[in-house]
């Protein structure tokens, strides 16, 4: 019943698709309503007592999302063998170091340690940066997300000048660290005069746009570990969810109905594109040699 109404059907429409059930869970939207709010809680607690300590997590993705004005932060991680988990979630009143930080604290209570080199993928928010350095220190790698970084530069600029922006920017990208970031510098010197904000935007987290670079991966892993569309993308499952309720109650609401959808969008997480590639990522990170056996027949997305 709860994977129904999480899928699109509301209350009021549950008696046309669960005639079986009607008898036993009945069919009036207060009774509907209650038995959704015991099977959400549950999905809530299920979500946030998940242990990772027999899981070898190499990446962490940190997105923030805002649902009836309600900040929620969510993580998800990457695997060694590509698969991808849903980590867990963290609500406050806005998108700041102490929500992050209680997020990531929970994460090493539940095997995502402290002691062990890994990388974190996220969208430059600077509470996001300062959560992490506190929680995993010189352990954590992070990599600022690319499509975020050259969408805040180019809203900064005229439209006239955004196309040439963008094109320096992916070209960039695409060179080694050192070139990469003085391609970068020399542009942000040539914006300067005119579109100073830009050129700050440019220049803010520069180096740490190119950690995957740094580290030498592969271009199929680079794809996939420099911006962070992977955790993007269940958010915007829990978007479709969630603009579809009509009137939230309280933030305990909010938590329930976004584990719901999370929950339901992990059910269509597959394995990375790059993910035979990510021994190179481990070794990079100075981690010992996976012992996990991939499927190299398994599909990717």
């Amino acid at each position: 019943m709860s994977e129904i109404l999480v899928s699109g059907v509301s209350t009021r429409k549950y008696q046309r698709v669960l005639p079986q059930m009607a008898a036993s869970a009945g069919i009036a939207k207060s009774s509907v309503s209650r038995a959704l709010k015991q099977a959400s809680a549950a999905s809530l607690r299920e979500l946030m007592e998940r242990r990772f300590h027999d899981v070898d997590i190499v990446g962490v993705y940190i997105d923030g999302i805002e649902v009836a004005g309600h900040h929620v932060v969510a993580a998800v991680g990457l695997d060694d063998s590509g698969e991808k988990h849903l980590l867990g979630l963290a609500r406050g009143c806005s998108e700041n170091a102490a929500v992050v930080k209680d997020l990531l604290n929970s994460l090493v209570e539940r095997g995502v340690d402290a002691s062990v080199p890994r990388l974190f993928v996220i969208d430059g928010a600077k509470a996001m940066r300062a959560a992490i350095a506190q929680v995993y220190g010189e352990q954590a790698l992070v990599q600022r997300c690319r499509a975020h970084k050259v969408r805040n530069v180019t809203e900064r600029l005229p439209e006239r000048e955004r196309a040439q922006t963008k094109s320096v920017m992916h070209a960039a990208y695409k060179l080694s660290e050192k070139e990469g970031i003085v391609k970068l510098r020399q542009h942000a010197k040539w914006l300067q005069s005119q579109y100073p904000d830009a050129a700050a935007s440019l220049l803010e987290g520069l180096e740490e746009s190119f950690t995957v670079n740094r580290l030498r991966l592969t271009p199929a892993l680079i794809r996939c570990l420099s911006t962070t569309n992977i955790i993007e993308n269940p958010n915007g499952a829990v978007r479709r969810v969630t603009d579809r309720v009509s009137r939230w109650r309280d933030a305990e609401m909010v938590m329930r109905w976004m584990a719901a959808a999370y929950l339901e969008a992990e059910r269509c997480f597959r394995r990375i594109q790059g993910y035979r590639d990510l021994w190179v990522l481990s070794s990079a990170l100075g981690r010992s040699q996976s012992t996990s056996k991939v499927d190299l027949t398994t599909k990717a997305a």
